[in-house]
Formats: structure tokens, sequence, C-alpha cells
């Protein structure tokens, strides 16, 4: 879930955030109430287990805005939260910090270091909006960037999109793509869903529905991967960035000092292809989000 809340600003924590949890109190772990969530909540929950961290299992909590109240009030320990969710947070989402990955972490770090908050390693993935397009396409056509896009569509290449209204109106999202990179598409060239959400968009890309090759998506959809569809990279950085890290009371990292390193040798193994296919394990193969999480880190220890 890259966000799902109303804009909040925290005005101020409750003491909890910063005292010391009792030695062997278990660490309460929570997630947001979607496919990657539980995956990374699961992900969390098990390496810290293995690392002789005791765990407290809260995960599928909520939305955004509930997890983050409830880690703000002291009611569950660690969550992973995405950098880009900061602009909200903070009440800054006119700022282009979000844009860059390494400056979007910086701010979220400093900024809820301030209350007790403490931000880790976060994954390479970036679970932002999206243009994507069939794999086939994308091979045939060395597909790779949203510039490579660009300028197939100026040698006249075949192209629609599926997407929703909200993608294809909000000036942050297809306006901003097209004034960044220099294309537009036509009326003939979008399929426009009413209400639609990316699972909606990848199926017509999947199926070809209406000559559609090409989707609205999130950079880490577990059906990009499972119905042979491939992202561009936005290598303008054009989209805010949403890379999960786990954010964790301090007060809870220093009774237990080893969950830093523990999470992030295996956050940093998260990148873009490796969160697809897990949220697919999930989404699509049916797996459930402790089995996926135990075989990903069982293959790591290999």
């Amino acid at each position: 879930m890259r966000f799902i809340m109303k804009p909040m600003i925290v005005a101020c924590l409750s003491a909890i955030a910063f005292s010391s949890a009792q030695a062997n109190d278990p660490v309460v772990v929570s997630s947001k109430i979607d496919t990657e969530g539980s995956v990374l909540g699961e992900l969390i929950i098990q390496t810290l287990e293995r690392g002789g961290v005791p765990t407290e299992d809260r995960l599928q909590l909520g939305g955004t805005s509930v997890v983050r109240s409830a880690l703000v009030a002291g009611e569950v320990d660690l969550y992973p939260e995405y950098t880009g969710n900061g602009a909200f947070f903070f009440d800054m989402t006119d700022s282009p910090v979000w844009n860059s990955a390494e400056d979007a972490y910086q701010a979220v770090r400093e900024r809820d270091a301030e209350q007790g908050l403490i931000w880790l390693q976060p994954a390479s993935a970036n679970n932002t909006w999206a243009m994507s397009v069939r794999e086939d396409v994308a091979t045939a056509n060395g597909l790779k960037t949203l510039e490579d896009l660009a300028a197939y569509l100026a040698e006249g290449g075949e192209f629609k999109f599926a997407a929703s209204a909200e993608f294809v109106e909000s000036d942050q999202a297809l306006p901003a793509f097209q004034d960044a990179y220099g294309f537009e598409l036509s009326d003939d060239q979008l399929l426009v869903l009413s209400g639609g959400n990316t699972a909606a968009t990848m199926r017509a890309a999947a199926q070809q529905t209406s000559g559609v090759n090409s989707a609205m998506t999130y950079g880490t959809d577990g059906g990009l991967s499972a119905l042979g569809l491939v992202v561009l990279e936005d290598s303008k950085g054009v989209q805010p960035v949403y890379q999960p890290a786990p954010v964790v009371r301090a007060g809870v990292l220093e009774a237990y000092p080893q969950i830093e390193s523990l999470l992030n040798d295996v956050f940093t193994t998260l990148d873009l292809v490796t969160l697809q296919t897990l949220n697919a394990d999930v989404a699509v193969n049916g797996f459930s989000p402790d089995q996926v999480a135990r075989d990903y880190l069982d293959g790591l220890g290999d």
C-alpha cells in the first residue's frame, strides 16, 4: 500500500515512543491491511524471531492512518512504512524531496527521529505509480524506460494504455509523465476504466482488451510478473518515491539494538522484481504470507 490516507500532521507524540522497552518484552510488529503489508510484516517478524528477538503479531491492523497512529501512541512498536508518505505526515506534499529516493529517506528519517521514531534501511523497490507494458512488447521494442517509450511513440509505435480516470486526469499522474518525457497519448490510445484499479488495468493489458498493451500500475504490484507486464523506469523521477522501510520506536531499538542489522540485511535484498514476485506468490498463487516469507528467508541463508 503506497498511501491510503488523508493528510495527517502529527503535532505531538506520546512519551511512550521515547521510553525503553523492558529487556524481555516482545516487540509488537504491525503492518497495513494489504498483500504487501502482510508480506513485509511476516519478513520482519520471522527475521526478528530467527535473530532471538521476541515478537507479538499485530499484522494487518488497518490503513496508513491507523497503523501510524498506533505507532505514535506506543500501541505497536514497529511496522513497514513508505518513504513518500512523509509528504502527508509532515504536510510537505508540494516539496520536491519526495521525488528523490535519498532525499525522501533523509527527510522522513530526520523528522521522525525528533519524535522518537527511527527509520531503518529502506528496500530499493519503489511502490509508486508507474506505466507498464506487456513483456512481449517491451522485449520486441527495447522498452526499459519512459524515455524509450517516448522514442517508440514518436516513431509511431503501436500503443494503447489502460488507466483509471484519476490517473489520466490528475496533474501528478499521466499529464506529469507526458510533460516530462515529451509524448502525448490520444483518446484512441487510452482505455479509461471508470473507478479502475491496477488489478483491472493489468488484466486489460494481459488480455489485450480492446487492443490494450500497457497499463497503469504500482511499481511492486503482485500481478505484474504473473501477467507478463514490465514496469518502465521513471528515469527522470517524475513520481514521488515510495520505498518500504521498517520504522521502530527508539526505546524498542535501544532495548534490542540488533533489530537494525537484522532488518537491514533483509530489506537491502528487496529490489523491485523480488518484491513483485513475493507479492504475486500471495495475491496470484495463493500462498500464505508466512510461508512466502519463510521460503524467502530460507533462500537467503543458502
